[in-house]
């Protein structure tokens, strides 16, 4: 194993240098050895390899924290001495070499950067030449460049919101190619990934993308939570199915949030406030804050975070005196509390509680494309509350990294609706609001392991999954009066055990192989006329992945991915009548990708197709309410292509695309389709920005302008239900300048004040009756005042 043999290394060579430096009585006489050093020569391959080649050319000893990721090095080449060859190789890779003797090196983790407030400079100033981005969402950090597998890292800390409010899901979306969200508006919206998409309509069903934070799930089945990106230091979308590593209800991909951790040396405060106005509507405003305080210097340590903001709303409903204006702002509150521990050395123990509060006064859709008025009905409220703990104990044991993670998620969502029009078929006299109320508990534990066996390194672990979801919806009428439409509750289980192996078959070939083995049970209790009705399912299977990876040079990769993943069966009441419920999903995906480092920038594009079958996907009855069918089976190809290049002068451009073709090919609905694609997803976008840093007197500034065009869309499988939607231009322009710790932000969202079809549905008991469109947000303009101390 590497990290073994990385000691056996430390050890022998510790000796013959003590021997060789008592022999020499060259203790104390290091200038010596620099005047005299020898030339090196090692070629390029992996961190690992080449600091076993130093440790052999000099016999000295390096040693490392557990195994070293798989990073790409460049060769390095001429006289130099052990410490100038070890900055060299280190450069870019997040490690670095600290001395612990004469002839002893030890390798770790370079200090984290500080936290910097929640709108700072769009990019730094200077960027290094051939930048190395570590990729952790795959449970063994990897260089992007060295990772057979389509990923999209966005620097959150970088990244001011468009809105200039608290960046969000939907900033992110903006800046990658291949993610895609309803459009409801915060805390309602669903996430889908390539394509992977079942319906618009927020059922009972599993998510297709999984939302993490750090290393614990935070949602199953329930709509994005939209957490705030403050002090988060990145955000990683790992594309394409990940059943292997993560289980199910990972058919589209991975969402990771990644926070900025507690720095165990340093003390530091940021803060942030500003405020924007919308065309036509209100004003609104955001501050966050965050404190890092060593407790005991490089032993434990604290991290607090706090933000809240309130989003201005636009829309205006009703006329005369009864006329509301402005009527759908959103207030957001959240705060984040983070504890690290170093128990021993080569170890660490981190805590974090977190939550976010969301509260929009009203929905967002109108009856006319463009508009943002609509005609008198009562408010539609809606409520995303989540809280969230975790702890991580990481560390190395006989040269084989150990993970150790847990997180508790509750999530509440609460939804009203305008009942006076479509609810009359139930009976309930006067009927004015129709609740939804959805419950969601998650627990999500997991051990791993990863280490090598001679030039195989593993991944191997084990993960449990208790998931549970209760239902209550009820209608509301006058007098007090009410009437339960439906009330269950769903409980799934899932077990599993995976192992991931990765083995250079030559010097630029690497396979690499793994799978996970499932077992999955899941319960519905129902409420039911004469009591509760249970139903039970069970599952078990393999989901496998696959990839071959050719890196002719550090800078350059071509592979080919196999991926699956799968959702679990749901018992219950099928719509063709049967008791058994709905199949569980299955999907299989082959990719093909090339990356390519250009310098300081990059290029990648892939390819993918995928077979989806057993899609489940939820509709809307006649009723209103909500149900789960199996829609049938489906294909998904599709191309994508991303480009992030300097072109000197402070300047660089960002630009990408995808086509996507995705279709059912074999209809389980029981009527006829008049359009096979799958809902929600585009059927292409295109991507622009330039950004320039420029420096004005004594102060650094940036800024960007982007343009984003998404393509046609379509809402359901159902004829009855389906509505157009997409063809719509975004645009965006941020700036800032920053002067010592302080820093001003300015941008503005939509300033070309387009008002494209963004999403096509509201409400479920109107939505039969008159159209229902949601235009893009209206120009948005916000400055926000951020300082780090």
């Amino acid at each position: 194993m590497t990290a073994i043999r990385h000691c056996a290394i430390w050890s022998v060579s510790w000796v013959c240098a003590c021997a060789v430096t008592l022999a020499t009585g060259a203790w104390s006489r290091t200038e010596a050895r620099e005047a005299a050093a020898p030339p090196i020569d090692l070629s390029s391959g992996t961190l690992a390899d080449a600091l076993d080649e130093l440790a052999r050319e000099r016999r000295v000893s390096i040693g490392t924290e557990g195994a070293l990721p798989r990073i790409r090095v460049r060769p390095v080449r001429g006289a130099m001495t052990e410490g100038q060859a070890l900055e060299r190789l280190l450069a870019g890779t997040g490690y670095r070499a600290r001395q612990t003797g004469p002839s002893a090196w030890r390798i770790e983790r370079a200090p984290q950067s500080l936290a910097k407030p929640a709108a700072p400079i769009l990019r730094p100033p200077a960027p290094p030449p051939s930048p190395l981005i570590l990729v952790t969402a795959t449970k063994q950090p990897t260089d992007i460049l060295s990772l057979p597998a389509s990923v999209s890292v966005v620097d959150a800390m970088h990244m001011p919101a468009g809105s200039g409010s608290l960046g969000g899901t939907g900033d992110i979306a903006a800046r990658i190619d291949g993610l895609a969200l309803t459009a409801l508006g915060p805390g309602r919206n669903r996430m889908f990934l390539r394509g992977i998409a079942d319906s618009a309509f927020g059922g009972e069903s599993q998510s297709t993308v999984a939302v993490v934070l750090d290393e614990t799930r935070l949602t199953y089945s329930a709509p994005d939570p939209d957490l705030r990106l403050v002090d988060i230091e990145r955000v990683e979308v790992l594309k394409g199915p990940q059943g292997s590593l993560y289980g199910s209800g990972t058919l589209g991909g991975i969402y990771r949030m990644t926070p900025q951790p507690v720095d165990l040396e340093k003390t530091m405060a940021a803060i942030s406030g500003g405020g924007s106005i919308v065309a036509g509507g209100a004003g609104g405003y955001s501050a966050s804050a965050v404190a890092n305080m060593p407790v005991i210097g490089g032993t434990a340590g604290l991290r607090l975070v706090a933000y809240t903001a309130l989003e201005p709303g636009w829309i205006d409903s009703g006329t005369g005196v009864d006329r509301r204006r402005h009527i759908n702002p959103t207030r957001v509150t959240g705060g984040r509390g983070q504890i690290g521990i170093v128990p021993a050395e080569g170890w660490r123990l981190d805590f974090t509680a977190m939550a976010q509060w969301l509260n929009s006064k009203d929905s967002r859709y109108t009856d006319r494309k463009g508009s943002y008025d609509r005609p008198a009905q009562l408010p539609e409220p809606h409520d995303n509350d989540l809280r969230h703990a975790a702890a991580r104990l990481h560390g190395s044991l006989s040269g084989i990294d150990i993970m150790l993670s847990t997180g508790m998620t509750w999530h509440e969502v609460a939804d009203m609706f305008d009942a006076t029009v479509g609810a009359e078929g139930f009976g309930l006299p006067d009927p004015q609001i129709l609740a939804d109320d959805r419950r969601f508990r998650l627990w999500d534990t997991e051990l791993r392991a990863r280490g090598a066996w001679g030039a195989v390194a593993w991944l191997a672990g084990l993960s449990r999954i208790d998931a549970s979801q209760s239902l209550s919806i009820r209608l509301l009428g006058g007098q007090d009066r009410a009437l339960l439409l439906a009330r269950n509750r769903r409980d799934s289980h899932e077990t599993g055990a995976y192992l991931d192996l990765t083995y250079p078959v030559t010097g630029t070939l690497t396979a690499q192989v793994g799978g996970r083995f499932y077992h999955g049970f899941t319960a519905d209790r129902v409420a039911a006329s004469g009591g509760t009705l249970l139903r039970e399912r069970e599952q078990t299977g393999v989901t496998p992945s696959f990839a071959l990876s050719w890196k002719p040079d550090p800078d350059r990769l071509v592979y080919l991915r196999y991926g699956s993943a799968v959702r679990q069966s749901a018992p219950g009441q099928s719509r063709s009548g049967g008791g058994d419920g709905v199949e569980g999903d299955e999907l299989a995906s082959l990719e093909i990708g090339w990356k390519q480092a250009l310098g300081a920038g990059h290029v990648e594009a892939s390819a993918w197709l995928s077979r989806w079958s057993h899609v489940r996907s939820d509709t809307l009855t006649p009723s209103a309410l909500i149900e789960t069918v199996e829609a049938g089976d489906a294909r998904i190809a599709g191309v994508e292509l991303s480009v992030d290049l300097p072109v000197g002068g402070g300047r660089s451009i960002e630009a990408g695309g995808n086509v996507t073709d995705a279709r059912l090919i074999r209809n389980a609905l029981g009527y006829a389709l008049r359009d096979t694609r799958l809902p929600v997803v585009p059927d292409h976008s295109l991507r622009a920005a330039l950004a320039q840093v420029f420096a004005l007197g004594g102060m650094k500034g940036a800024a960007r302008i982007g343009l984003r065009y998404v393509g046609p869309a379509h809402l359901s499988f159902d004829p009855d239900l389906d509505r157009r939607m997409g063809n719509l231009l975004e645009s965006g322009v941020e700036a800032s300048l920053s002067r010592g710790n302080w820093t001003l932000s300015a941008a503005a969202a939509n300033p070309l004040g387009r008002k494209g079809r963004a999403f096509a549905y509201g409400n479920p008991l109107r939505y039969r009756m008159s159209p229902q469109i949601i235009s893009q947000d209206p120009r948005t303009v916000s400055l926000t005042l951020a300082a780090r101390f």
